[in-house]
């Protein structure tokens, strides 16, 4: 032991090796700090972690519970819809979210390719994904929707 530290004194082991100079290789290019420090950022101890963070930060919307006068309103315009093909509708419907409660609204607008009470799906002309009819929470004719106003005064 030294008697300024705590440490061990090797200095009598390695005194044959201690004062020669730091041997550099003719074979490979030395590695750059930056090179040797990127050698450990692969490393994470929580992998994962942040993409949990980012899910669970992520906002989801309440599905809304439309009363029953909404709900035939928005059935009858279906109807009238389907047996109309000149008829475009703007229909606003909720997404589910498949991770979290709760899900994400979207509009799709066009007119009726097919209305399926058995299955109860609406597909438009202008996409080829069913919406569930149970899913809808507003349908307006769309010539009536000039700023959206009327779609989401009749949504709430």
């Amino acid at each position: 032991m030294n008697g300024d530290t705590l440490l061990p004194d090797y200095s009598d082991e390695y005194a044959d090796i201690i004062h020669l100079p730091h041997r550099v290789s003719t074979r490979h290019p030395s590695m750059s700090l930056s090179d040797r420090a990127a050698q450990f950022l692969p490393f994470s101890a929580l992998s994962g972690f942040e993409d949990a963070i980012d899910e669970t930060a992520r906002l989801t919307e309440e599905r809304p519970v439309l009363d029953d006068s909404e709900k035939e309103r928005i059935s009858s315009l279906l109807t009238r819809a389907s047996l109309d093909p000149s008829l475009i509708l703007s229909v606003a419907y909720f997404l589910p979210d498949p991770l979290k409660p709760g899900g994400s609204f979207a509009l799709a607008i066009g007119s009726v390719r097919r209305l399926d009470r058995l299955s109860r799906t609406l597909t438009l002309k202008s996409a080829a994904t069913p919406i569930p009819i149970d899913d809808i929470i507003c349908v307006l004719p769309h010539s009536h929707n000039r700023s959206g106003e009327e779609m989401s005064r009749s949504s709430t």
